[in-house]
């Protein structure tokens, strides 16, 4: 595990703090949570992303066959 500094305005630290109190838990609870939760939801759209792109190699992608054509189209 490592540890980090982290650099915070006084006014949103306070918020914080009374925030974690109100909670039942601290502020280095808090922190680890977020990152936590940033890392999981990254972890999920990654996995996401890697689906969409197995099923769209894995696609047929059979569109038909054409049966029109430009003049057809803007015939009016």
């Amino acid at each position: 595990m490592k540890n980090i500094t982290l650099a915070v305005e006084d006014e949103v630290l306070e918020q914080v703090k009374l925030t974690a109190a109100e909670q039942g838990t601290t502020v280095y609870a808090l922190v680890r949570e977020f990152f936590a939760t940033v890392a999981a939801k990254r972890h999920a759209n990654d996995g996401a992303r890697q689906a969409l792109l197995r099923l769209a190699y894995e696609a047929s992608g059979d569109m038909g066959s054409k049966t029109w054509n430009r003049a057809a189209l803007h015939d009016r």
